[in-house]
């Protein structure tokens, strides 16, 4: 769902870019509490996956396609407050290199895409996890809901955002009633590979998802002979120790999706594409400031091979976002360690 340049006029995507910014700059303070010695370094990488999957539409209708948002995913794993800027790195990334997302428009994709869908996922997801049992089967259970629901929602702020700001004289009944039924469809998608990322972390090592911290497992107790079920602190396996072999894990998936899997992908148009040329809110559309990038499409410039061309062009995304993220999160990190360090 990247909003291009023209689709909101000027006025109010400088308003949201103000909105974003702010976003951003209370999310860098509140990551602080966020990053310690765990999550710092599954941030960077959770964005690289996040842009690796995005890369990856899948059919939800005739003719229309959906990808990850990844809101949901990046606050239930790293928190919240690093989830927005996780969202936020990879659509600056995708605007500037690969012209997907207008740059006017970037601030309105930012609260969208990134705002929007970690504030309902995680408010609705931290409500169900202390209502269910505490088991990760239950943080699993919340995590398809939690990214269920947020794709929709986002779908309607952007809607919202169209009332005040759209460039075009369009029933805006039409467009909400549009844009929330086909990406309802695309939230089950999000929801699914929602869950099988939350679920596929939480199986070798629970302790660093941020959104399963303090569960419970049962255990056995052996009482006047009979084994009866106790309530205990889940042992993490290796908890206390190096997240190294996620880490590469993770970025081979990541390089793996993004190189080899997106070749693969519908080419449907998604789901606010396909609204907004059914609906006309797409008249006044604009070419993107970087649509010359040598990366433009997805594809990387003078490679006549498609599968090729593509497939690079991940390769690189996944990189150079794993980079640019990486190295905010550590400095993020760093700013806090030296804050304790000050108030000892």
């Amino acid at each position: 769902m990247h909003v291009p340049d023209g689709f909101i006029n000027a006025p109010v995507s400088a308003v949201a870019g103000v909105v974003a910014a702010g976003a951003v700059a209370v999310s860098l303070r509140g990551a602080r509490r966020e990053l310690d010695e765990k999550t710092a370094p599954l941030a960077g990488l959770v964005a690289a996956f996040i842009f690796a999957v995005q890369m990856l539409n899948f059919p939800v209708a005739t003719g229309t396609s959906g990808h990850l948002l990844g809101g949901a995913l990046a606050a239930i794993l790293v928190g919240p407050w690093t989830g927005v800027l996780c969202v936020a790195v990879v659509l600056l990334m995708q605007g500037i290199l690969f012209a997907d997302g207008g740059l006017t428009a970037l601030g309105v994709n930012i609260t969208v895409m990134g705002v929007v869908t970690v504030v309902v996922a995680y408010a609705l997801f931290r409500g169900l996890v202390l209502v269910l049992p505490r088991t990760r089967r239950s943080v699993t259970a919340a995590s398809f809901v939690a990214a269920l629901v947020s794709v929709p929602a986002s779908a309607a702020a952007f809607t919202l955002i169209y009332a005040i700001g759209g460039t075009t004289d369009v029933p805006i009944s039409k467009v909400l009633t549009a844009m929330v039924g086909v990406h309802f469809l695309i939230g089950v998608g999000e929801a699914v590979i929602t869950m099988l990322t939350v679920g596929a972390v939480i199986a070798v090592r629970p302790d660093l998802v941020f959104g399963a911290r303090g569960l419970t497992t049962p255990l056995k107790l052996r009482v006047d002979g009979e084994l009866v079920d106790a309530q205990a602190p889940a042992a993490a396996p290796a908890a206390g120790g190096s997240p190294r072999k996620l880490w590469i894990g993770g970025v081979v998936t990541a390089l793996v999706l993004a190189g080899f899997v997106s070749f693969y992908a519908s080419a449907s148009p998604d789901g606010l594409e396909k609204v907004a040329a059914d609906k006309g809110i797409d008249a006044k559309v604009e070419e993107h400031a970087a649509a010359g990038s040598p990366l433009a499409d997805y594809g990387v410039k003078d490679v006549s091979n498609a599968r090729l061309s593509g497939g690079l062009a991940g390769v690189i995304g996944v990189g150079v976002t794993l980079a640019v993220g990486t190295g905010a999160f550590w400095v993020v990190r760093r700013r806090r360690t030296h804050q304790e360090a000050a108030a000892a």
